[in-house]
């Protein structure tokens, strides 16, 4: 839970989605940016909650369980591009020009947000992938 919430801060207040004295938006937050922004902060921390593990327990070299996903960082930062103001991002401004940015760039955004979220679901389906099962202790008698 701690993880969505910092996801959603990180992306949201340096890309103005939420107003803030010290960020500012030229275009409009677009209606796809809030359920886009939803959906990447649930994944992430899910995503996140695959690193966890017990207090004292060593990973498994042979499963790579300790291994950072690039995909997962790879649709953060396709998330933080895709709901961002296209002609705020001075790489986009660098590269397009404020014309190119609203020409080019605005209409991609919705791309970028699309492969952000799949990203991150692959990201998750392959973390899971190698998840082992943990044993349940049996429920004793007088508990039943």
């Amino acid at each position: 839970m701690a993880t969505a919430v910092v996801t959603v801060l990180v992306v949201a207040v340096p890309t103005a989605m939420i107003p803030t004295p010290v960020f500012g938006r030229e275009v409009g937050v677009t209606w796809w940016s809030w359920p886009v922004l939803a959906v990447t902060a649930v994944l992430s921390g899910l995503v996140f909650a695959t690193y966890v593990r017990e207090r004292g327990s060593a990973p498994d070299p042979a499963l790579g369980e300790d291994r950072p996903s690039r995909f997962g960082v790879a649709g953060g930062v396709l998330t933080f591009f895709a709901v961002g103001c296209p002609v705020c991002n001075k790489i986009v401004l660098l590269a397009l020009g404020a014309s190119g940015a609203l020409t080019w760039f605005a209409p991609l955004q919705p791309l970028l947000a699309v492969a952000a979220v799949g990203l991150l679901a692959y990201s998750l389906k392959v973390r899971l992938a190698g998840e082992r099962a943990c044993p349940v202790p049996a429920a004793s008698r007088a508990t039943r």
